[in-house]
């Protein structure tokens, strides 16, 4: 690769620094999801959010899409919710004329940039099917064509509170997402402080006005990807650990984890996928990238690992109940397991 094209790749990471300082600045105390989120950007994933009630999920969102461009679109889940809501919206004008309006998925045509499911699991697992066939194909057919969303990324969070008229993701439907990321209420005294008494986050329209528009042109970043990939090495001796850790992740208990109080031979039905490892690699070398450097290290691997990886260990019946505190202590048993380059 060229001077020039190092060059160019180097004023992208300029720029998306500098998104990651306005979005910092708008929600506080989330560092790391915010960087988390930023190599999902880079990567082309789609992202899980987990998190209580009230801790920034939709302000960090809407921050990070007036920085991108592009348009944006909230949808609610609900029991009765159905497929034709994402597309159409039906009702009867001023004189009483039935009229069909462009659903959330269709409003922006092909400039939808971010597409916000909030609880997804409120909603029937039909709209599930349709959701998870936009995110793989980028495309749907309504209203006798085609039509294509090249610069869409889905974002869904998950209500974990409430379990009556839920309906859980399949593993099949959770491998289709890069990361699940935890948002948490921030651990400092002071961020706390200024959440609480400085006035600035007590509007939070006005906090995400102050994110310059389009710092990172939306339109582009789909062409720029592969040039990230294609621009950071992966030595031999990581591909290596990287396998390691994908069998880890398939049959822990012949890797040598353990884990307290249970039985590693009857733990798992699957580990992570192909396409989760691939995606794994791949969301390593945005942070090098990010980084500034053109090479991945073990530590970008073990440092997205947790996010990328739980998600993708499916249980037993018996331990399923228990994922939420079994699939963070078996992600961290491996990568303490598995030994690093």
């Amino acid at each position: 690769m060229d001077d020039r094209t190092f060059s160019e790749l180097d004023r992208w990471r300029e720029a998306a620094l500098a998104l990651e300082a306005d979005v910092r600045g708008t929600v506080v105390g989330q560092a790391r999801p915010i960087r988390l989120l930023l190599i999902a950007l880079f990567a082309r994933g789609h992202v899980l959010l987990e998190g209580d009630v009230g801790v920034g999920k939709t302000t960090l969102l809407r921050a990070l899409s007036k920085g991108i461009g592009g348009g944006y679109q909230r949808l609610e889940g609900t029991i009765d919710l159905l497929p034709h809501d994402l597309i159409y919206h039906t009702y009867l004008d001023e004189n009483g004329q039935p009229r069909v309006d462009p659903g959330p998925l269709l409003r922006h045509g092909e400039d939808l940039a971010v597409f916000f499911f909030n609880e997804v699991n409120r909603a029937r697992p039909q709209v599930h099917s349709l959701l998870l066939r936009v995110m793989e194909e980028r495309t749907l057919t309504a209203f006798n064509r085609e039509h294509r969303f090249p610069h869409l990324q889905v974002f869904a969070d998950r209500n974990r509170v409430e379990k009556e008229e839920t309906f859980e993701l399949p593993s099949a439907a959770r491998d289709r997402f890069l990361m699940e990321i935890s948002i948490r209420p921030p651990e400092s005294a002071e961020d706390r402080r200024a959440l609480m008494f400085d006035s600035r986050f007590h509007d939070v329209d006005r906090l995400i006005e102050q994110v310059p528009t389009g710092r990172l042109p939306y339109d582009q970043l789909a062409a720029l990807a592969p040039r990230i990939q294609d621009a950071v090495s992966v030595s031999d001796t990581l591909q290596d650990y990287g396998l390691r850790l994908w069998q880890a992740t398939r049959e822990p208990a012949a890797a040598g984890v353990a884990l307290e109080n249970v039985d590693m031979d009857r733990l798992m039905v699957a580990g992570a996928s192909p396409r989760g490892v691939s995606l794994l690699i791949r969301a390593a070398r945005v942070a090098a990238w990010l980084a500034g450097r053109d090479y991945v290290l073990p530590d970008d691997v073990r440092e997205i690992f947790p996010e990328v990886m739980t998600h993708r260990l499916f249980f037993t019946p018996a331990y399923e109940r228990r994922r939420d505190v079994l699939g963070p202590q078996l992600s961290e048993a491996i990568l303490q397991r598995v030994p690093s380059p």
